[in-house]
């Protein structure tokens, strides 16, 4: 029988010594400073969020800088997926898209995703959502991304017949160096110390919403230490913080550890 190892070499967005990962993530995660650390190898092509215009395009939501996502990103997700699973720009061996789960509305035809390697990165619901309002006042659970992430992680499982790898935030944060090996070997790849650490700023590779989201991210060079955060989420998010909690722990049951 084929080990979960195994089965991530030879299914799923790998093809020869090419590999395209979709990260699935949630809003206000660490999911920009693991786009850097994946930017960072010599080896690696990233993207930013390329179904954000589509999701605008197709909500009206009056995001930071949803006119300027709309007008300089591409909005037809057909044309976005075709991209996504065609040849990796730049002669790069990985391709790596940091994905938005949320992104992932209903009328995106989901077969695409048997061609990557689909990876996924929650985060405590509490802290997650304690951040997202500083953005968006009112979120619901969908736009935390929650339930696309238990929808994708199913959709995968039952086709490879594994678990597809989970990375929880905070065990990032305390051991990335442990974590981002162990991540790689799940999908074939070599770990690399570059990935530890970037150059500070903005970076080529962002959306124009850059400027609306990424402030702390810019000032990083590397993972920052976890923190526990001490704000507590307002009484009228506790419905949608109690759904929140049930679909992560759905995924947290399932993370990569390390052994």
């Amino acid at each position: 029988m084929e080990s979960a190892d195994d089965l991530w070499r030879t299914k799923g967005g790998i093809v020869g010594n090419e590999i395209r990962i979709a990260m699935w993530s949630g809003p206000r995660n660490i999911s920009t400073a693991m786009m850097r650390s994946w930017a960072s190898r010599s080896d690696c092509f990233v993207c930013d969020e390329p179904l954000y215009a589509h999701y605008l395009q197709e909500t009206g939501l009056p995001h930071p800088g949803a006119d300027e996502t709309k007008r300089c990103h591409e909005t037809d997700w057909r044309r976005v997926v075709s991209w996504l699973t065609g040849p990796i720009p730049e002669g790069a061996s990985v391709f790596y898209q940091k994905q938005m789960a949320h992104h992932l509305v209903e009328e995106i035809e989901r077969d695409w995703l048997d061609c990557v390697t689909n990876c996924f990165l929650i985060r405590e619901p509490a802290e997650m959502l304690t951040s997202l309002i500083e953005f968006i006042p009112e979120p619901t659970k969908f736009d935390t991304g929650l339930p696309q992430q238990v929808e994708i992680l199913e959709r995968v499982a039952t086709k490879m017949g594994e678990i597809p790898p989970v990375l929880e935030a905070r065990d990032v944060l305390e051991n990335p160096a442990g974590m981002l090996t162990a991540l790689c070997r799940r999908v074939g790849l070599e770990f690399c110390d570059q990935m530890l650490s970037w150059e500070v700023g903005p970076h080529a590779s962002d959306g124009v919403w850059a400027k609306h989201w990424y402030a702390k991210v810019e000032k990083t060079t590397q993972f920052g230490a976890y923190r526990k955060k001490s704000v507590e989420v307002p009484k009228t998010l506790l419905p949608v913080l109690k759904e929140c909690e049930s679909l992560y722990e759905q995924l947290y049951d399932q993370r990569l550890t390390i052994d």
